[in-house]
């Protein structure tokens, strides 16, 4: 189930924006990492905005969701689930794409 709403929050992206993605990567963790126990989501590469021409024989972009944490803050509601997840994926997708944390705040979409 979990799953399937990380699939559909990525159908839902704009066709561009799906299109432009590249050699990235999205996963499912049970648990964030020690230290870290509120984290929704990671996302570990280069982003798209910081590869030049030498860019190549690089491993995949990371993008991963974390279920504890996503479903411990959803408290039990399946529509809040899909919402977190959506909003998750969209964030760590925008870090792909070269956005910061400080720009998502400034354009109110952190």
């Amino acid at each position: 189930m979990f799953e399937d709403l990380v699939v559909e929050a990525v159908a839902g992206l704009p066709d561009w924006v799906r299109d432009t993605m590249e050699n990235v990567e999205l996963l499912v963790e049970d648990r964030a990492p020690p230290g870290q126990p509120g984290l929704l989501g990671l996302y570990e590469g280069i982003p798209l905005s910081k590869r030049g021409p030498g860019y190549a024989g690089v491993l995949p972009d990371r993008i991963t969701l974390f279920r504890s944490t996503i479903e411990r803050e959803a408290r039990g509601s399946a529509g809040r689930l899909r919402e977190i997840v959506q909003h998750t994926v969209v964030h760590e997708i925008a870090h792909h794409f070269g956005i910061s944390d400080d720009r998502l705040r400034e354009i109110d979409r952190y």
